[in-house]
């Protein structure tokens, strides 16, 4: 019998174009992290992390430059553990961290990690991080079963963990085509180089899924249209009606489409607003944003939209030098991303960690690499009863993040804010009536607020 591959060596249908991304401005990565309900131990998570490394070997690789497209190799080198920075989802840099195309970090009870979005996707990232702190916990001595996010590390590795599902299931005839327009961008001061401007609130998925049963909508659906309201009002503001807003909404493949790839696996949905109008009520908007989402999130157009790539793949780019190919995607993506999308929400949805391990958990958290343009980059995850809600964003003003939450308050959604930038916590906590503001880390805050805006 041949051995089973365990090591990926070609980079998967969407991740072979996030290097041709990977600039001294912008680089594609995002963050998974949980905090737990005691300090973290940098040794002990430095152990779990090496064992969770021989379990997942599609994660010990480091990325090698091809003749046609770049490549994995394994990486031999050890994987350092960090204290945390404020600057979350910093650029990658393939000479630092020994070659690895992620970063685990820890500060005083949260354990995060950075993923390089060509080494996989969200799923894949939320895999990693709870086979890592399920580890991490029974190291310390707590009793942590094991489920389908949280694997056995003592168990061998699964080939179809590494698979690239694009192709394995890419068959449809049916023609699909990506919007091009170039849509509403918000004004306003952005920050330097790689600095991001983040601001996370936590709130009740119980509440806020009441609100989406009563308008006959997910929840996703529902903060759709909040991000439309808020940026079609921004776009009048600002160019008089005359330009369309896009919220891009990223899905996981999985659902429709059976697989234990740990790789990425996952495609963009748009919906948007015309301005054909002075105004929108938030009931308008919700029927547009789930008419257009339930009109194309269907196993017969994903598979038509994935078809396309792999064919793209195959068809145009295959025997192009990689240094054509990096001038072409590079220049794909400023128009059919970031042109074409005014802001982005990518739901996680739940984290479904066994019940002993949850109990030793307070949250999960998701925040997106911020855009280059993009007013908006947004993550959404949730563990039991609480879901956490991040903005992250190059722009210096927290306009858009004020309003957003504020409409989630005024719905009746009680929020507890935390930053990253000292003057927004002041404003923060002016919005939520604090009277204190307690220091969490490195200029990061937190407000509490029980829906004080109605």
């Amino acid at each position: 019998m041949s051995e089973k591959k365990y090591m990926p060596a070609d980079l998967d249908n969407a991740g072979k174009i996030f290097p041709a991304q990977n600039t001294d401005t912008w680089s594609n990565v995002f963050r998974v992290g949980m905090e737990l309900k005691q300090k973290v131990d940098p040794d002990t998570l430095k152990k779990a992390l090496d064992r969770t490394l021989i379990r997942l070997p599609g994660f010990r690789v480091k990325l090698k430059r091809g003749t046609f497209w770049y490549c994995f190799e394994e990486n031999t080198e050890s994987c350092p553990v960090r204290k945390d920075v404020s600057n979350f989802c910093y650029r990658i840099n393939l000479s630092e961290d020994n070659g690895f195309l992620f970063r685990v970090f820890y500060f005083d009870r949260k354990i995060s990690l950075d993923v390089y979005h060509a080494l996989c996707d969200g799923y894949g990232a939320v895999v990693f991080l709870s086979t890592l702190v399920g580890e991490y916990l029974r190291i310390k001595g707590c009793d942590v079963s094991h489920n389908e996010i949280v694997l056995n590390v003592n168990e061998k590795p699964d080939a179809e963990e590494t698979e690239d599902a694009y192709k394995r299931y890419a068959c449809s005839r049916e023609r699909c085509s990506y919007p091009s327009d170039w849509v509403y961008h918000r004004r306003g001061a952005k920050l330097k180089g790689h600095l991001t401007n983040y601001t996370m609130a936590t709130m009740s998925f119980g509440q806020l899924h009441a609100i989406s049963k009563r308008y006959d909508v997910t929840v996703t659906e529902l903060l759709s249209a909040v991000m439309l309201e808020v940026n079609y009002r921004k776009m009048l503001a600002e160019y008089k009606g005359k330009k369309k807003v896009c919220i891009q909404i990223p899905v996981n493949l999985r659902k429709a489409f059976p697989s234990r790839s740990l790789r990425n696996f996952v495609l963009c949905l748009r919906v948007q607003l015309e301005p054909r109008k002075e105004e929108y009520t938030f009931e308008e908007i919700l029927s547009i944003v789930s008419s257009q989402l339930r009109s194309v999130n269907k196993p017969e157009i994903l598979n038509s939209m994935m078809t396309k790539n792999v064919k793209m793949e195959k068809q145009i780019a295959a025997y192009a030098p990689l240094g054509l190919k990096n001038f072409l995607v590079g220049a794909g993506f400023q128009i059919t991303a970031e042109k074409s999308t005014t802001a982005l929400i990518s739901n996680l949805g739940p984290v479904k960690l066994p019940r002993d391990m949850a109990e030793h958990i307070e949250k999960c958290f998701f925040y997106t690499g911020p855009g280059i343009v993009n007013g908006a980059r947004c993550g959404v995850t949730s563990l039991g009863d609480k879901l956490t809600f991040t903005f992250s964003s190059r722009f210096k003003e927290d306009d858009a993040e004020r309003e957003f939450f504020s409409k989630l308050a005024t719905m009746g959604v009680d929020l507890s804010i935390e930053t990253n930038r000292r003057a927004e916590a002041v404003r923060w906590a002016e919005l939520f009536n604090s009277v204190d503001g307690e220091a969490y880390s490195r200029e990061l805050y937190t407000f509490e607020g029980k829906a004080l805006i109605r």
